[in-house]
């Protein structure tokens, strides 16, 4: 008996996911109006009534999928503080993995898509952003204190501007270029940025820094 409670929560669970991930597609080429419930069943291969068990409303619905983009971005978070050995290098690292999650993970895309859609008020979407605007300013606060960050910097509002001018770069990227040069502008909003924030023993650095922004080549 305890068996069979294991196996119909395991589908149970595995239900959830494959309406979340069918929601994302939907959400990311239509955009919250643009995306029903009844195009969400048919994506995910299941009824209209399966979603409903699971998900009340189609703001539900979208919630679950910024939920979930939301762990994904901290899993690319954990991975970037892995790979840097310096602060500078893991704020370079985060925003690498932030255009690899725009390009390879439909849910962060969707996420993103339903961040900025006004149709979607709705909808609660400011965990992402203020999450990000945190890891940032704690990652510029490291910085200023290995000399590598001037210290008249305030860590908040830099934070408060890169993630607002991320944003724009990956939506003008999109519009203009299918995202396929993401990673190109997003170099060259950090020459910027670097350029105006580091102390002088690291300007010789922002080359080899910004360079950490581009795609991870595919294992053979």
């Amino acid at each position: 008996m305890a068996q069979d409670g294991r196996t119909r929560q395991q589908r149970a669970v595995a239900t959830r996911a494959a309406i979340i991930d069918a929601a994302a597609v939907e959400f990311d080429e239509h955009g919250y109006l643009g995306t029903s419930i009844d195009a969400v069943a048919d994506r995910a291969g299941l009824t209209k009534g399966a979603v409903y068990f699971h998900f009340t409303s189609k703001a539900d619905l979208a919630g679950a999928v910024i939920a979930r983009q939301h762990e994904v971005s901290r899993r690319y978070g954990d991975a970037a503080t892995a790979r840097g050995t310096t602060p500078l290098e893991v704020l370079m690292w985060t925003s690498q993995g932030l255009a690899s999650q725009m390009i390879h993970e439909v849910v962060v895309s969707a996420g993103i898509r339903l961040a900025i859609d006004t149709a979607a008020s709705e909808v609660a979407r400011q965990d992402p952003y203020t999450d990000w605007m945190q890891a940032v300013a704690e990652l510029v606060r490291q910085a200023v204190d290995a000399g590598e960050v001037d210290p008249r910097w305030d860590p908040a509002l830099v934070a408060r501007v890169v993630i607002p001018a991320y944003t724009g770069v990956q939506t003008v990227s999109d519009v203009l270029a299918d995202r396929s040069d993401l990673f190109e502008r997003l170099r060259e909003l950090w020459t910027v940025l670097l350029a105006a924030i580091v102390t002088d023993r690291m300007r010789s650095e922002i080359p080899r820094l910004v360079a950490l922004i581009a795609p991870v080549p595919a294992a053979d």
